[in-house]
């Protein structure tokens, strides 16, 4: 197991003025035997990050050291690292067996301790009754786990992930979500695992790194990233239904949206324009003297409904116990707000105003 450490990462494609910048100076320190998520949508340059500490693209800027070792001129088959990717690509002729055991008997590995390795391997992913079987054979659920198998019996000092569950279904990435979490539970090994789906971030990561534009946001555990989140971008992707994000004028305990000043429950960090970032699950609807919010959509979610209305020009959701009754749609509630649960950011940059 090896600590990662990412010291200002560059990556661009081509040279000169005309040159693509697609990475933007990352830096992140993951420690010996942590779970990293590097979570964002597409196109955010999460795979990109992964492949260069993989060795897979070069880097055009920075350091990347696994342990104590700088790696940036290091070939990917001597970092010591395993990557599972999407696609599971396994061998469709082989068994599960040699699709695990392939990249040992390549090594020249004894014989022994290839099946020793397979062996444990197959029983932590309860892949044993199936090691005679071929790939076709196998639900896509198996197959990644074959993938992952593969992977822990090379015994690196790092995994990579990228997406490796797009492809398995609602249920099958439920379940192989709870696989994975025990897996690095009994092997420590440090990971990192990139996604575009804020669902497996929240549950798997220890801490996440969520990307934009080629740009770290923000790194910290889910806890901080949701209750704390650094940026508007951050607020308006992790959280689902997303943080409703208003933009107004504060001024003390007061906030004017579409000229019309509403109250606050405590007075902003500062006066002026700011961004108002409010949790749809962190509003109560009811009473009086509140914010007025006009009914346009009821979703009923089994425990809980999500009412979508307007509050003045802005879209807004609130979420509330499924067993209440549900406003009449076309009507008006009162949204009273908590002193403790407003986020406050910048209306230019978007950062976080504390």
């Amino acid at each position: 197991m090896a600590a990662i450490s990412l010291r200002n990462v560059i990556k661009r494609y081509g040279a000169g003025p005309k040159a693509n910048q697609v990475i933007h100076g990352v830096n992140a320190e993951v420690a010996d035997g942590e779970f990293i998520v590097i979570v964002g949508p597409s196109g955010c340059g999460k795979s990109t990050l992964l492949r260069m500490v993989a060795g897979l693209e070069e880097i055009s800027g920075g350091e990347i050291a696994i342990g104590p070792r700088v790696v940036n001129d290091i070939e990917p088959s001597e970092r010591d690292i395993a990557m599972v990717f999407q696609n599971y690509a396994l061998y469709p002729h082989m068994t599960v067996f040699d699709n695990m055991a392939y990249g040992l008997k390549i090594a020249k590995v004894p014989v022994s301790e290839i099946k020793a390795r397979v062996d444990k391997a197959a029983g932590i992913l309860q892949l044993a009754p199936y090691l005679a079987r071929k790939p076709r054979e196998l639900s896509g659920g198996q197959r990644q786990r074959v993938a992952m198998g593969r992977a822990i019996v090379r015994q690196p000092q790092v995994f990579l992930f990228d997406e490796p569950l797009s492809n398995l279904d609602a249920k099958l990435r439920a379940q192989t979500r709870i696989e994975i979490r025990k897996l690095h539970a009994e092997l420590g090994v440090t990971s990192l695992f990139v996604t575009h789906d804020q669902v497996e971030a929240m549950t798997l990561a220890q801490r996440m790194m969520v990307m934009n534009a080629g740009r770290m946001e923000q790194f910290g555990t889910p806890d901080e990233v949701y209750t704390r989140p650094a940026t508007t971008f951050v607020a308006s992707f992790i959280g689902s239904p997303p943080m409703n994000l208003l933009k107004g004028l504060a001024q003390g305990a007061s906030f004017t949206l579409d000229g019309q000043t509403v109250p606050l429950p405590g007075p902003a960090p500062r006066n002026g324009e700011l961004t108002l970032g409010l949790r749809p699950e962190h509003v109560v609807a009811g009473g009086s003297g509140g914010w007025p919010l006009k009914v346009e959509l009821i979703e009923m979610l089994g425990a809980e409904r999500l009412v979508h209305g307007q509050l003045g020009s802005h879209d807004f959701t609130l979420r509330m116990d499924g067993m209440l009754p549900p406003p009449p749609m076309g009507s008006t509630v009162q949204l009273q707000l908590s002193a403790q649960h407003l986020h406050w950011f910048d209306v230019a940059t978007g950062s976080r105003v504390e």
